[in-house]
């Protein structure tokens, strides 16, 4: 049985609406996973610094880390020892609380 084409007015800004819903959908489900990815980078970059101040710990926790990471989530991109340091690095360059309030203004919106 053939299915009658719609192509009434009220049809055509109808399926305009719902596709505009779905590409504004996407993004904000793409920017969320990108603010608390950031976030996560951040954190791991924090508690690396952190532990090697407090415990003492050397350059080589970036490496293991970087594996253990890596085994644990066979599945996910990123863990590498090179985006470990980068982590490190985003917490050190990124730890002035004018940045802070700015990604917390954002995660807001």
């Amino acid at each position: 049985m053939k299915t009658k084409k719609l192509t009434s007015p009220d049809y055509v800004s109808f399926v305009a609406d719902l596709k505009l819903r779905i590409v504004t959908a996407r993004l904000g489900a793409a920017r969320a996973v990108n603010s608390e990815l950031i976030l996560l980078y951040w954190d791991i970059g924090r508690a690396i610094v952190e532990k090697q101040r407090i415990a003492k710990w050397g350059d080589s926790v970036v490496e293991q880390l970087a594996a253990d990471l890596r085994r644990e989530f066979p599945d996910m991109r990123g863990f590498s020892t090179a985006n470990i340091w980068r982590m490190r690095q985003l917490y050190e360059i990124h730890t002035q609380p004018e940045f802070l309030a700015q990604v917390a203004r954002e995660m807001k919106n």
